[in-house]
């Protein structure tokens, strides 16, 4: 296979997105499986809603914990080894998905307050001493090392949008870790200082009005991707503006992020209205990955109602699945959802307009705060129609195309995080409780101009 071709996340081209983007990279065939410890994957029968919820969170939240990386603890970026990389590679955005899931399973009494704890102890320890650029983390790491290991050929230093993934689970780690002992005093503190330290407004190159994607010692700001909206990226600009030490003035983001021909939208799609990005909504991570720690509830700015906007995005993205325009095999009410993962010919931003026949069960699972019926309706098919192909040991495979009669041998920390995180958040609330008790977070959304239940007068 030809070097691979990043999908854009944040502009549109031919199919759908144009630019560049690392959570839409194509990805290479896989060689080998990665040795796992086996466990059941036996389908149980008869049961409730809740008890299938507690069973794909459990099962799904071993690719964090069994598999995470032996050395630093951090997800590694796919459970297969494909060509350009090898078992070494962990992810920085896909462990902040980890450590947020790992507060999941603390809460839930899978696993021991305090292992958790000894388990984010690991892994703040290890980033304190990996490879960062201005307090910023690369793409990718390697667990045993710390060292970059380059995204391409220019992308091998910071990456603000997987970092802002990063510490979004981070903050939410801290929250959680209150009590006054030595030991989780120790983690909050490990955290503030990997916190203060990110230098947010180094990537607007100087001052300007927008924030980059990438800056590398080796390349300087040769990769000039500007990240404007509305995409994936909301939560990097919040984050920005809420730093401590390093913030961003709230000109970048009225001026940059919304600064885009595809950041308004406002036009009907199977006769339901979208307030902003893409045509059709883009994938559906897009509603995802910023919202795993931002409550989208009643948290508006003046350009929209963020609660209208993922819950429509996902309502439009499931209709084109019941209408099923291609006829594609498979379709249907119980089965829908399109967004960046696998597929049978590599790795694609699955959405509407680039629509090949994949379902990614993440992108239906992940939704269960905005179409909980739905969700439940899809997750029931997964696991009782198709269980006997897609259940595995780490929860369901990243993808399937009944079309094509192709089923992936892998799993994406970044597709299997949203999983356990979003049926949290649909369940408890708890990680978007913790996230936005953050006080900086606060600030930084008042200093954007947001409203939300969360925000002190």
């Amino acid at each position: 296979m030809s070097k691979q071709f990043k999908y854009g996340a944040c502009m549109l081209i031919s199919l759908v997105l144009l630019g560049y983007s690392p959570h839409l990279q194509a990805q290479k065939k896989s060689t080998k499986k990665a040795k796992t410890d086996t466990v059941s994957t036996a389908i149980i029968p008869d049961l409730s809603d809740e008890q299938l919820l507690d069973l794909v969170q459990k099962q799904t939240f071993r690719y964090f914990w069994d598999f995470g990386h032996p050395v630093s603890g951090l997800a590694r970026e796919r459970s297969n080894i494909a060509y350009d990389y090898g078992a070494e590679v962990v992810t920085t955005g896909g462990s902040g998905f980890g450590i947020m899931a790992i507060l999941v399973a603390a809460e839930r009494g899978w696993i021991t307050r305090d292992s958790a704890r000894a388990r984010l102890q690991k892994m703040v320890n290890f980033l304190s001493k990996a490879d960062h650029y201005h307090g910023i983390f690369a793409h990718w790491l390697n667990g045993s090392t710390g060292k970059t290991i380059p995204f391409s050929r220019k992308d091998d230093g910071g990456d603000i949008v997987e970092s802002s993934f990063l510490f979004q689970g981070l903050l939410c780690a801290r929250q959680y870790f209150n009590k006054e002992t030595p030991e989780e005093n120790q983690l909050r503190n490990t955290i503030n200082w990997l916190w203060n330290d990110a230098e947010w407004d180094w990537h607007t190159q100087g001052g300007r009005n927008v924030l980059y994607w990438h800056w590398s010692p080796n390349n300087g700001w040769s990769m000039n991707f500007e990240i404007r909206g509305f995409n994936e990226c909301l939560i990097t600009y919040v984050l920005a503006a809420s730093s401590p030490r390093y913030p961003i003035k709230p000109d970048v983001y009225h001026q940059g992020w919304v600064n885009s021909w595809f950041f308004r939208n406002g036009r009907k799609f199977y006769d339901i209205e979208l307030p902003l990005g893409f045509d059709y909504g883009g994938p559906l991570f897009f509603s995802h990955y910023s919202f795993l720690g931002l409550d989208p509830h009643g948290l508006k700015d003046r350009y929209a109602d963020y609660w209208i906007q993922t819950t429509h995005h996902v309502q439009i993205n499931r209709k084109h699945c019941v209408v099923n325009p291609n006829k594609f095999k498979g379709y249907g009410e119980d089965c829908w959802g399109l967004t960046a993962s696998d597929t049978y010919n590599g790795y694609t931003a699955h959405a509407p307009d680039n629509d090949n026949g994949t379902i990614s069960p993440t992108a239906a699972l992940s939704s269960f705060p905005y179409s909980p019926r739905e969700s439940m309706q899809a997750l029931r098919h997964f696991y009782y129609k198709l269980g006997d192909k897609l259940w595995t040991e780490y929860g369901f495979a990243d993808a399937f195309n009944e079309t094509q009669n192709w089923v992936a041998k892998s799993h994406l920390a970044i597709d299997q995080g949203p999983i356990i995180v979003m049926i949290e958040n649909y369940r408890s609330g708890l990680l978007w409780k913790l996230f936005m008790s953050c006080p900086e977070v606060q600030n930084g959304l008042k200093r954007l101009g947001f409203e939300s239940p969360y925000l002190k007068q």
